[in-house]
């Protein structure tokens, strides 16, 4: 009988501390008051990005519309630098249209980045003799080269290599697989 008055004695106090874990104080919060340390976001649609210890940062709901523009085509010109392949068409070193704006965001990051090298290296596909194809090469990376240098990057900046065929991106006798030899890689070291 002991122990179950002792059982009893701990239920009962079990009760209890589970109804006080659970009570409320019965006051009722203001819109801005939590409860915690967490403070509302900023309710006028900006956000602060914070990148040190100074607490300094950046509001997007500070920001001018030419700053956002700005930032978007930074971001944008970084997407195209990623494109660092260039293809040509059989037996040219004419660089084709839809390469031009890609390379035009690797002059300006050149021209912006003085110590920044490069390295252009000419490709061929296996049509040809391979002094042909080492020449064609060669052609397509100072083709690339001259576009560069006129809009905006130094000579200095950048070297140039023709490996002709000898290094094919695809192995293959095929169109597709000669299309995707015809190149001119960026190589940013």
């Amino acid at each position: 009988m002991k122990l179950s008055a002792q059982a009893k004695v701990v239920a009962l106090l079990f009760s209890a501390g589970l109804f006080a874990g659970c009570s409320t104080t019965g006051e009722n919060m203001d819109d801005g008051a939590y409860g915690s340390d967490v403070q509302p976001i900023d309710q006028d649609g900006g956000s602060t990005v914070y990148g040190g210890g100074d607490q300094g940062g950046i509001s997007s709901s500070s920001m001018t519309e030419d700053e956002r523009m700005e930032i978007e085509k930074q971001a944008e010109q970084a997407a195209l630098r990623d494109i660092t392949t260039f293809y040509f068409d059989f037996d040219t070193s004419e660089i084709k249209p839809e390469a031009r704006d890609v390379l035009m965001a690797h002059a300006r990051y050149l021209s912006s980045n003085p110590g920044q090298k490069v390295r252009l290296e000419g490709h061929g596909d296996e049509r040809g003799s391979k002094e042909y194809n080492l020449a064609l090469g060669e052609r397509r990376a100072n083709a690339v080269q001259r576009f560069l240098i006129v809009n905006g990057a130094s000579r200095g900046q950048m070297e140039t290599v023709s490996y002709g065929e000898e290094k094919p991106a695809v192995m293959g006798s095929t169109e597709s697989a000669w299309a995707q030899n015809r190149r001119v890689e960026l190589v940013f070291e």
